[in-house]
């Protein structure tokens, strides 16, 4: 997934709010919070694993009360 569609699902679906900044993503996707296909941005830009953004989006939830 490009960072770009991982922007709009967060701000279509209110995953964060206010959604989280480019470079908030960058940063997510250099320090390995999200998997990406290689170490570097490729020519379209970081691409992440979209199973990893799951994961990533399900640890959220998790933080919640119950």
């Amino acid at each position: 997934m490009r960072l770009a569609e991982i922007e709009r699902l967060i701000r279509k679906h209110r995953i964060i709010t206010p959604p989280l900044s480019r470079q908030t993503l960058v940063t997510m996707c250099e320090d390995g919070t999200f998997e990406t296909a290689g170490s570097a941005p490729t020519k379209l830009g970081w691409l992440v694993y979209e199973d990893s953004f799951l994961k990533w989006v399900k640890s959220l939830d998790s933080g919640r009360d119950k």
